[in-house]
């Protein structure tokens, strides 16, 4: 991705990206601007100080990406997936919490209400990831070749509509079993950023979803992404969306609080951090950017903010009656 010349009046230059910008010529201050990337391509005079750059971009201005096998084992022509793993994984982990959380609520559920709800659930994220991916992001393709609409082993899974689908799981279940939809979701909402985080490590281990070109330390060059090293935007959302998201809804839920602030808190939350690490994620190839200014990502995502917060006032302002309390 670097090439170097000389121009016509004998200067040296470095390109690093398509659009020249000239820097100056102290050896300090250029080296710092190459770091920013803010030096599209270095023009100076002395041609051993636009090699210390080259050098410097070369060898210490990012990390590559650790070669981690997708595939974790084989059996003959079976083949076993991280991806898949971190789905299973969030499954498991989910009725364990929704299983904690029903006891401590004493809502009257079994054990098998509780399988059975996360089994429902699960079809729900699967169900409406696949075809949440397919009308937000790729509907053409699809369009053109509908039977890979059951290749989900090529990827394809969109947050917006998985959590779609756990909605409407999520009101099939409580309607089934006759209780009210908000505490099961109140319940539910703690397991979401745990599948979410252990998600975005699927991501990251299959080289997909990465951000865009910088030239932060820990930048990494993510094999389908080209030479240049890019933000590791699965591990930002595996932060803020995991773990950070699920601290906050943890510790939201060990005071009483109207049924539904759980869950609305969460959707605001998770919508804001989603709108933040777009701004580093490189945009879907077949979708870009809309009218040139935001992602899919970050139109999906703004509504959720202003849904979230605007439930959670006015559930706070119905007031705190004694049988809408969240313990």
């Amino acid at each position: 991705m670097f090439a170097g010349y000389f121009r016509s009046n004998g200067r040296f230059c470095i390109i690093v990206f398509p659009v020249i910008k000239q820097v100056p010529r102290n050896k300090q201050k250029c080296e710092k601007m190459a770091f920013r990337r803010e030096i599209i391509a270095a023009a100076i005079d002395t041609p051993d100080i636009c090699c210390y750059v080259y050098k410097k971009f070369q060898r210490g201005f990012h990390m590559v990406m650790p070669h981690i096998d997708p595939v974790f084992f084989r059996l003959g022509p079976l083949e076993f997936r991280w991806y898949g793993l971190m789905y299973i994984l969030s499954f498991i982990a989910a009725y364990f919490v929704v299983l904690a959380g029903i006891k401590r609520r004493k809502l009257g559920l079994t054990k098998d209400d509780v399988a059975d709800l996360v089994f429902i659930v699960a079809m729900g994220v699967i169900l409406g990831g696949r075809i949440g991916y397919i009308l937000f992001y790729n509907l053409p393709y699809y369009l053109n070749y509908p039977l890979k609409v059951f290749a989900v082993w090529e990827g394809g899974m969109s947050f917006h509509g998985g959590l779609t689908g756990t909605i409407l799981a999520g009101l099939y279940f409580a309607r089934k079993r006759r209780v009210p939809f908000f505490q099961i979701a109140d319940i539910v909402t703690p397991a979401i950023p745990i599948g979410l985080g252990l998600g975005r490590i699927g991501n990251f281990i299959n080289g997909e979803l990465y951000g865009r070109v910088t030239g932060v330390p820990w930048g990494m060059v993510f094999p389908a992404g080209g030479d240049l090293p890019r933000h590791p935007s699965q591990l930002y959302e595996a932060f803020l969306e995991g773990l950070v998201a699920f601290l906050f809804v943890w510790l939201l839920g060990r005071k009483e609080r109207p049924v539904g602030v759980i869950f609305w808190s969460f959707i605001a939350l998770y919508g804001l951090f989603r709108f933040v690490v777009e701004f580093f994620r490189e945009p879907d190839q077949q979708v870009g950017y809309l009218l040139g200014l935001v992602s899919m990502g970050q139109l999906l995502s703004f509504p959720m903010i202003l849904l979230g917060m605007g439930m959670v006032w006015w559930t706070y302002k119905k007031g705190r009656s004694r049988q809408g309390i969240s313990a």
